[in-house]
C-alpha cells in the first residue's frame, strides 16, 4: 500500500489542541478525507488529552503519536498537511511545498497565530479555519490555487514575525 498511499499529516507541534486533534479524527472529517483519495491519516498530537486510537481499516488507516524527534519525514510524505498556527510547523510544511491548512486555536490568550495565518492565506500560500470550520474548509478544498511560498526566503519570514512581534 506505501506506494498508492495518499496521506494527510496533522501537526499540533509541542502544544495541546485537542479541539483539532477530535476535529480531525471525527468521523465525519475521516470520511472526507477519503472521499478525497486520502488513504492515510497521520496525527502528533503534542501535549493534548485527547489521543484517538490509531487504527487500520481496508482502505484507511490512522496513525497517533505525541512526539518524535522530527516530523521531516511526515512533512515529505505528506500528500496535505493540517496543522496549527505555530511559526516553525507553519514555515517547514510550507518550505517543502506542501498544501497546507492552518486551524486556528481560538482559545489561546493573546492569539497571533490568527494574524500570521491570515497574512499567509491573503498572500495565496496557504487556507486557514477554525477546528469548527474544518470539515466545510476541506469540502470546499482547491489546493490548486494555492501559491508556493518563496524559495529561499525563510528570512522573508523571520522578518514578518520579527515586524509583527515587534522584535525589529
Amino acid at each position: 500500500m506505501a506506494g498508492r498511499e495518499k496521506m494527510v499529516f496533522v501537526t499540533v507541534g509541542t502544544t495541546k489542541f485537542d479541539a483539532l486533534v477530535e476535529a480531525v479524527s471525527s468521523p465525519s472529517i475521516r470520511r472526507q478525507l477519503e472521499s478525497l483519495g486520502f488513504t492515510r491519516l497521520v496525527l502528533q498530537i503534542g501535549r493534548g488529552q485527547y489521543e484517538p486510537e490509531s487504527f487500520i481499516k481496508p482502505n484507511f488507516r490512522m496513525d497517533v503519536y505525541r512526539f518524535k524527534d522530527s516530523i521531516a519525514d511526515d512533512i515529505k510524505g505528506a500528500s496535505l498537511i493540517i496543522s496549527h498556527a505555530g511559526a516553525g510547523s507553519v514555515l517547514e510544511s510550507l518550505g517543502a511545498k506542501k498544501p497546507l491548512v492552518v486551524v486556528i486555536n481560538e482559545h489561546l490568550m493573546g492569539n497571533h497565530q490568527i494574524e500570521l495565518a491570515y497574512k499567509l492565506y491573503t498572500e495565496g500560500h496557504l487556507l486557514y479555519c477554525t477546528p469548527s470550520e474544518l470539515l466545510k474548509t476541506l469540502q470546499d478544498l482547491d489546493v490548486s490555487k494555492l501559491k508556493p511560498f518563496p524559495p529561499g526566503q525563510p528570512e522573508k519570514f523571520a522578518a514578518y514575525v520579527d515586524q509583527f512581534f515587534g522584535l525589529s
